[in-house]
């Protein structure tokens, strides 16, 4: 018999959207309902009177980084996440499989469950489903789920059915080390983007006695109508008498999808993180503070609303709270949303119970896909200037609505600069923290767990190399990363682009790409030079092709591999331009750190080809894998472990890209030994 006692109270004729109730070790909880983020046991800028009083029942936190800190042994002296955080309502933990999908180099999946590098003291830590499961009884949330193993949605079908017989197995593990705790768990369905995985993962987990399923794995990757069309499949092979949970899912419009189609427990991190950016949902739907024509606006964010943001304040005071970077901004609209969504989720309730969820379905599907973008209020710009604004040269700006956020797109190419995350969430994961950066730079100061750089770092300034300026994305991140430190080591940032164009163009709608909201990026494109206060910070612009401008520069300890593909930076992925820049790194005797989001076998190859050390880098977006390489042997004991190995030879020896294409018949030999006698696979074959 499930712990939660779940109820299923109504169905909604002509749709799948139903209403229920369950109880949990903190109290009741009516269906279908929002759940907000409290990843460090804090929802971010709100405390619990505020969260109770917008309508908050339930909150979500996360296993892995609780465990990283404060650490299971704070919560059993305390007694549990609820008197922590003085939260008297029902919590449920994640177990931390995401956050292993999405972490650095370090990261080593096995049968036991993950081995990963603590971004906090750089240790190793291992999770596996009974460490996770020790974790979330010591934390004492009401409803723990199982650890499992997050793959990209657009992973091919053999890796997707590895992954979910690997969740299986993990949560048959789960299980028993939940033990006789009266917690409540949810298995996890996985299985990508394949009807017949999701079929038979959903067949394998309601064997077991779980308290309700969630649905895993979407959101990482695949369209929104895959999303919409797997997330109705996963449901439709899931018990009636069981909550139904989607993970990380999203928008106002992405839970009224999902109501209807018969799910009924949601969390993300979107009404809290896009009102950092100013943005706010609203019954005329989604608005964006910062844009200058709500700076006269002496109106109400929303008329429809009771909450103290839309009591009290107007329009022009949240887009001032916003363009100044207030707290006060973040905190006003991230209440006014979570009331939004919490409200949202009491509607579909209710018109559940009256038996027109289809028509309110119908109505407010409309409603939510509006923006003022499209609808803006009588300062409406004409449309001629509005997408003059969004295009320059051969770029424009794009937004990618579903997680609130926009990029640069080429239009020549139709390539994307940051297709699938966030601009700054794909820098700091790919760059900043896979590179230690912040590390690096903060070695002298005691507030910060000590880095041991070099003597070479304690004598010289971190030199950055930005390859591929784009919209500043990656160089911005690291300057936002060197401002947070006290007292940090110097650092160079020199940044390669031979188009400026999407930088101006950025610039130019600003207001949607918050991390430009600098003096620096304007300096740097008029002077092609800026310095911090302190000159402490340096940042240079080299205009030109990187192939012809990189040797007159600083050898770096880091670089920023971010050109274009391929397709339209061709010579900048070839064997013969890593051979130049690899040649050009060995003239100093210091180990030279590259990042690049490609994890294509054609580069991993080139690089490995005329020297370079080559190792696994953190997914990003839809890739599982990106690529970290090393002028010289790393001496680190996570990159060691990172390196390719003897289960890469093979998948090159396999490969279509095993050879560049211009390679001659003759030379495929000698392209062969060159790999294949590497140092880094000496150990290995």
């Amino acid at each position: 018999m499930s712990r939660l006692n779940f109820i299923l109270e109504a169905e909604a004729p002509g749709t799948k959207a139903r209403a229920g109730r369950f109880t949990t070790l903190h109290g009741e909880v009516s269906t279908p309902i929002f759940m907000p983020v409290g990843t460090q046991a804090t929802v971010k800028a709100q405390n619990v009177e505020t969260l109770k009083s917008v309508g908050s029942r339930v909150l979500l936190a996360n296993t892995y980084h609780l465990l990283l800190r404060p650490g299971a042994e704070v919560f059993r002296k305390l007694g549990g996440i609820h008197k922590f955080m003085n939260w008297d309502g029902p919590v449920l933990t994640d177990s931390g499989g995401f956050q292993i999908f999405s972490l650095p180099n370090a990261r080593k999946i096995t049968e036991d469950g993950a081995v990963f590098r603590s971004y906090v003291d750089g240790q190793n830590v291992v999770l596996s489903p009974e460490v996770s499961i020790e974790m979330q009884k010591a934390i004492g949330s009401d409803i723990m789920m199982v650890l499992d193993e997050c793959v990209p949605s657009t992973v091919e079908h053999k890796e997707a059915k590895r992954a979910m017989e690997v969740t299986h197995r993990w949560a048959k593990r789960s299980l028993n080390a939940r033990g006789e705790s009266l917690q409540s768990m949810f298995g996890i369905v996985q299985g990508a983007c394949f009807e017949d995985l999701r079929k038979q993962s959903a067949e394998v987990l309601t064997q077991l006695p779980f308290d309700g399923f969630a649905i895993g794995g979407l959101a990482v990757g695949e369209t929104k109508e895959e999303r919409n069309d797997f997330c109705e499949l996963s449901a439709s092979f899931l018990p009636k008498n069981l909550p139904r949970y989607l993970m990380g899912v999203g928008t106002p419009l992405d839970l009224l999808e999902a109501v209807h189609r018969g799910v009924d427990m949601f969390d993300c991190t979107i009404p809290t993180e896009l009102a950092q950016r100013g943005v706010a949902f609203t019954s005329i739907g989604k608005l964006q503070l910062h844009r200058t024509l709500y700076k006269f606006e002496d109106s109400v964010l929303d008329e429809n609303c009771d909450c103290i943001c839309c009591k009290n304040y107007s329009k022009a005071y949240l887009h001032h709270l916003t363009k100044s970077n207030e707290v006060l901004g973040w905190q006003l609209l991230a209440i006014h949303n979570l009331y939004f969504y919490h409200r949202l989720m009491s509607e579909m309730r209710s018109s559940i119970f009256q038996g027109n969820f289809l028509s309110y379905y119908t109505e407010k599907k409309d409603s939510l896909s509006q923006s003022d973008n499209v609808y803006p209020s009588h300062h409406i710009l004409k449309p001629s200037k509005a997408i003059r604004k969004r295009s320059l040269g051969d770029y424009e700006i794009i937004e990618n609505e579903a997680k609130g956020y926009w990029s640069v797109r080429q239009k020549s190419s139709g390539e994307v600069m940051h297709s699938v995350n966030s601009p700054m969430e794909e820098a700091n994961r790919l760059y900043i923290d896979q590179s230690n950066l912040k590390k690096r730079i903060s070695f002298s100061d005691n507030t910060f767990e000590k880095y041991t750089p070099s003597s070479h770092e304690e004598m010289n300034p971190i030199i950055i190399w930005d390859v591929g300026l784009g919209a500043a994305t990656n160089a911005m991140s690291a300057i936002h990363s060197f401002e947070e430190i006290v007292n940090p080591n110097a650092m160079h940032l020199i940044s390669f682009e031979s188009d400026l164009d999407p930088l101006r163009l950025a610039l130019k709608n600003n207001g949607r790409f918050p991390h430009l909201f600098h003096k620096a990026p304007k300096e740097v494109l008029e002077k092609s030079v800026w310095a911090s206060d302190s000159g402490n910070l340096t940042w240079k612009l080299v205009l030109g092709d990187f192939a012809a401008t990189f040797s007159g520069e600083e050898i770096p300890d880091i670089v920023f591999y971010d050109p274009f593909s391929f397709k339209t930076d061709s010579i900048l992925w070839k064997p013969e331009f890593f051979r130049l820049l690899f040649s050009y790194f060995q003239t100093q005797e210091k180990t030279v750190s590259l990042y690049t989001y490609s994890a294509a076998t054609a580069v991993r190859a080139a690089l490995l080809s005329v020297g370079f050390w080559v190792g696994r880098g953190v997914g990003s977006g839809p890739k599982s894998e990106t690529t970290i390489a090393y002028s010289r042997s790393p001496e680190g004991i996570g990159e060691k472990e990172g390196l390719l190995g003897k289960e890469w030879i093979g998948r090159w020896e396999r490969s279509d890209a095993r050879y560049p294409v211009d390679l001659g018949e003759g030379n495929k030999a000698d392209w062969d030994k060159r790999i294949l006698t590497h140092p880094q696979f000496q150990k290995n074959l």
